[in-house]
């Protein structure tokens, strides 16, 4: 029997799963319960998979993982080569997968980024989505991004030699959306040291590489902005207090914008809502009712209510705004309203001060009334 007989159909959610499996190099185990259909149905996808001898499990240090064996790799490669051969051939790191706890962690946290933008409809395969990391690329070629498109780490680093510059980054990759350039990192389930120098060199080779050379006529040098992914909203409160100035990189002012995100179906929810310009000035629309213009200067917010008070719209969690304007409060001896969903309010109002009420979007109606 051919290797490639022996993969799943296309689009069932076997094949799916080896996909995922093929571009993180390994996939956590406990992300298999946020991809699609029942626990009982996707442990018997896993069962047929290793009775083919196309998946394994792999445990070492308390961290469980689903790799890929080598028929899987021969014949998903055999199969779309234009999709796997980058991934599973030669001395790839998704390939000849490490056993070092350090880089299993690291393969982990882009594996569930990974998920995190599949489930949002983000784009994730190399032959969906534009070159836009090939040093190949012919410089009389125009490049477009017409669909949110992720660019984990390692396709980043394709370029080659610039990207010396940013070892020790903590970047698990790049977002790109129709209007914005985010540079994304993913924090799991703590809070993770941060190689400053390194952090600000990303940044730097973003504007260039993206907002110079290769997209000039999409993004500006505004485009860019962070983002940041972690599995409860406990960690953004704990980014927020920032003690000892351990977070002052998210804090500092050098990303006007750094959104936090769940990794989660809300974080997914509202990763689709920051890809669509169109959908978050709709939802916009309707929070700015009954509400007016602000006039303060030098005070960041979005809007005044019916007192003449400043308000702040924040469903995206945007750590800078968030503090800045808590700061500005207490700095004025003002009252404000602070505007986010309800499942993110319990760690912003323990930051916040007590000069801020919340005011609380329902998550459940909205997903019902959000039409992607």
């Amino acid at each position: 029997m051919r290797c490639s007989n022996s993969l799943p159909d296309k689009q069932t959610a076997g094949y799916m799963l080896l996909e995922l499996i093929a571009i993180s190099g390994e996939l956590p185990a406990d992300q298999l319960r946020r991809l699609s259909g029942g626990d009982s149905y996707k442990l018997n996808v896993v069962r047929i998979l290793k009775t083919k001898k196309l998946l394994r499990t792999y445990y070492r240090d308390g961290l469980r993982g689903y790799r890929l064996t080598a028929r899987a790799k021969t014949a998903l490669c055999s199969n779309n080569p234009e999709r796997f051969s980058f991934a599973l051939t030669g001395s790839a790191e998704t390939n000849l997968v490490k056993s070092e706890i350090t880089r299993r962690l690291r393969l982990h946290r882009v594996a569930e980024t990974t998920v995190t933008m599949m489930n949002a409809g983000v784009q994730i395969h190399r032959d969906e989505k534009p070159d836009v990391f090939s040093p190949d690329r012919e410089e009389n070629i125009r490049l477009s991004i017409k669909a949110p498109a992720f660019y984990n780490s390692r396709e980043i680093k394709e370029m080659g030699t610039v990207f010396t510059k940013i070892r020790g980054a903590r970047s698990v990759g790049v977002l790109l959306t129709l209007a914005d350039v985010f540079v994304v990192y993913n924090l799991g389930n703590a809070l993770m040291k941060w190689e400053y120098k390194s952090e600000m060199r990303t940044k730097a080779l973003m504007k260039t590489i993206l907002c110079r050379e290769r997209l000039p006529n999409q993004y500006s040098p505004d485009s860019i902005q962070g983002l940041i992914f972690g599995n409860s909203m406990d960690l953004a409160y704990e980014l927020l207090k920032g003690e000892g100035g351990k977070q002052y990189f998210i804090l500092d002012g050098n990303y006007e914008h750094f959104y936090y995100l769940t990794n989660d179906r809300q974080g997914e929810k509202l990763l689709r809502l920051l890809c669509s310009r169109t959908q978050t000035e709709r939802l916009e629309n309707i929070l700015y009712d009954g509400l007016y213009e602000s006039e303060f200067a030098n005070f960041e917010c979005d809007a005044v209510d019916g007192n003449g008070n400043p308000v702040l719209l924040s469903f995206f969690c945007d750590l800078p705004r968030i503090k800045r304007f808590d700061t500005a409060l207490q700095l004025q001896n003002k009252n404000g309203t602070l505007i986010c969903f309800d499942f993110q309010r319990e760690a912003l109002e323990r930051y916040c001060s007590k000069q801020i009420t919340f005011q609380t979007i329902d998550f459940q109606k909205w997903e019902r009334s959000f039409i992607e």
